[in-house]
């Protein structure tokens, strides 16, 4: 049985931040950007994973939330993805199942404890590490090979989704049928065809029944969200409970896509929500 990891929410930390490579192939040096607690330790471990519809963003994009948590007592890991067009599926997924790898295995070169890995993704990147998460051993999303990690695998014991594409072919009809000729567009790019959006789709491989892993899971979803029909977290977290899995899906009235980047008071509840999330998964006090 693995212990519990010390998470106290309560708690403030100094934040160191620095960026670091956590893979360099011919494929180029990609970054992940640590915040490191700086305390006594070790910290639990969370890889961030970011959104922009596969095209777009940076591993920079989520700073605010990941400063956030890491002054708490959580060392998170923000890391750079490949993107569509050049990469198109499941290079993504692909770069998150190594990151996850990674993370457990640089652990403690961070003060962290790589056990119970957490995972925060927000829009596409919530859709990209959800499918991760419920496909860590798939041989496509693990064949980037990590030296001294063979052993590791890419799971994950929690996963928070800020305001994800939870089903990539639902918002894909829903770009069409609205005129959001970006996101068509944006979402072509990366899938290339329709058949792999609905392959690469956590609430379609719900409802095919395929045997998946199914950590917790924190839904974070602006009512006003003009780029996520709230449709898509509502079914999904039917699906996901009906599966076996454990999914708390908070509805913020009024706030649109990316909300919680911003300061204000739905902003400060859904961290503090996503605070008492992680400290349940962690199980309290080591």
């Amino acid at each position: 049985m693995i212990d519990a990891i010390a998470y106290e929410p309560e708690r403030a930390y100094d934040v160191r931040v620095y960026d670091v490579t956590y893979r360099e192939d011919g494929d180029g040096r990609w970054l992940a950007r640590i915040y490191r607690p700086e305390g006594a330790g070790p910290f639990p471990a969370l890889l961030d994973v970011h959104g922009g519809a596969w095209n777009r963003g940076s591993y920079t994009s989520n700073e605010s939330i990941d400063r956030a948590l890491a002054a708490t007592g959580i060392v998170v890991a923000a890391s750079a993805l490949r993107r569509a067009p050049k990469y198109p599926y499941p290079s993504q997924v692909a770069d998150v199942n190594y990151g996850a790898r990674w993370l457990k295995a640089r652990a403690q070169d961070f003060n962290a404890d790589g056990r119970r890995l957490g995972g925060l993704g927000s829009s596409s990147g919530g859709h990209t590490i959800m499918l991760s998460a419920m496909r860590p051993r798939d041989a496509r999303y693990s064949a980037l090979p990590l030296a001294g990690g063979e052993s590791l695998d890419a799971t994950f014991a929690y996963i928070v989704a800020a305001w994800p594409v939870l089903d990539c072919y639902a918002r894909y009809l829903y770009a069409k049928e609205t005129g959001r000729a970006q996101l068509v567009e944006s979402t072509e790019a990366y899938f290339g065809n329709e058949e792999a959006m609905k392959e690469g789709n956590p609430q379609l491989i719900l409802e095919r029944g395929e045997p998946v892993e199914l950590p917790p899971v924190l839904i974070l979803q602006g009512t006003n969200d003009d780029n996520v029909p709230l449709s898509i977290p509502h079914r999904f977290a039917e699906s996901y409970r009906a599966a076996g899995g454990s999914v708390q899906l908070e509805l913020f009235p009024g706030m649109p896509h990316g909300f919680a980047r911003d300061p204000g008071p739905e902003t400060e509840r859904a961290l503090a929500l996503t605070k008492a999330f992680i400290a349940r998964q962690l199980g309290g006090k080591r």
